[in-house]
């Protein structure tokens, strides 16, 4: 973005027709403010992310301990199309209810992402302008040097290598400009950027989110990260930390089969068994047409199967069976099947609260 007409006339230099040293300052914040402009978000949307993860408990943990929140989401909500897409697309759910989070906490009535910018463009600012007086001193103490100009350059962007991205060899059409006044220089330089600070800070009063090319959210998104693959059979999503990790898929909860409308053979009956017990059981489960596979042997059945190692484990979460009660009839629409028969809910199931399924959730 270059800089309009008028953008001198508040300390009366202008770029049209002007000295050496006033081409030299507008030619060279020219440069810096798209370079400022962006490092300012960069730099932003790493402070809110590491804002959020200081003060949201959602964020102090890893991917599993995020999930206990966004179930806990889930259930307050009792919003069953939500469910749906958290099983169905875990790692979108998961993204999506971190930008919200985020969304909030930046874009409420405080107005927190105009603070954050302001921080940023204030301590960039700041890196600058050290570097305008750093630059001016060194050139000045090199009373030898007849080349002032391209010395002061190589000093400033020197400076500013960490801070901005604002490569010398851009700078080339400059290096030759004849500024013996270096005093002069410093205080042009003061008021330009002083003036770009100011119009800065005015467009940060009207940001909205869609200005950061990398998003807070994704920073976090990251840091909560992982394993994506999901259970073949339930849905439940591998805990490991680590994406494309070594050996074999894992969770240490699986969920009843019927969250992925799995029935049992020649019958409507939604299963209500999960994954973990029926490995320890003389139920098998087909592939294909007619290949059936003991539950037992489950890796038999090749990939995605035999990437998951199963334990024989019957614990179920209180979480899971709330759920399968409260949207039983949603459950049964969604598949066109029936909790009857070996699928029919416990009646001890039905008697657990939606707190009583939280408070075990939440338990370490």
């Amino acid at each position: 973005m270059s800089f309009p007409r008028d953008f001198f006339q508040c300390f009366q230099i202008s770029c049209q027709g002007a000295t050496s040293i006033t081409t030299f300052a507008c030619f060279l914040c020219d440069k810096i403010q798209p370079a400022l402009h962006q490092a300012v978000y960069e730099r932003t949307a790493k402070d809110i992310a590491e804002d959020m993860r200081g003060k949201f408990p959602d964020f102090q943990g890893n991917r599993a301990n995020l999930e206990v929140f966004i179930l806990r989401y889930l259930a307050e909500e009792e919003n069953f199309e939500y469910f749906k897409q958290y099983l169905k697309f875990p790692k979108e759910f998961f993204q999506g209810y971190i930008e919200r989070r985020v969304k909030s906490h930046c874009l409420d009535e405080s107005r927190r992402l105009k603070k954050f910018l302001d921080s940023s463009l204030s301590l960039l600012y700041g890196n600058i302008l050290s570097a305008v007086f750093l630059s001016t001193q060194i050139v000045k103490d090199r009373e030898d040097r007849e080349d002032k100009v391209s010395l002061w350059l190589d000093e400033f962007c020197r400076e500013l290598s960490e801070v901005i991205s604002l490569p010398r060899s851009d700078l080339k059409g400059i290096e030759h400009q004849e500024v013996t006044d270096i005093e002069f220089l410093k205080r042009v330089m003061t008021k330009v950027l002083a003036t770009l600070r100011d119009r800065l800070q005015e467009e940060f009063s009207h940001a909205d989110m869609s200005s950061f090319s990398r998003q807070p959210h994704t920073i976090l998104a990251e840091h909560c990260s992982g394993c994506w693959e999901q259970c073949p059979f339930c849905g439940a999503v591998c805990t490991n930390t680590m994406q494309g990790h070594d050996g074999d898929h894992q969770v240490v909860f699986h969920r009843p089969r019927a969250v992925k409308g799995t029935r049992w053979h020649q019958t409507d009956h939604l299963v209500i068994d999960i994954c973990s017990s029926l490995v320890a059981s003389d139920c098998s489960f087909r592939i294909g047409d007619n290949v059936w596979i003991p539950d037992k042997r489950y890796r038999d059945a090749g990939p995605p199967c035999s990437t998951w190692n199963i334990l024989p484990d019957p614990s179920m979460q209180a979480y899971w069976k709330w759920f399968v009660s409260h949207f039983q009839t949603q459950l049964e629409a969604l598949y066109n099947r029936k909790f009857q028969g070996r699928g029919e809910i416990p009646e001890a199931w039905r008697r657990i609260t939606k707190q009583e399924a939280l408070s075990e959730l939440e338990k370490p």
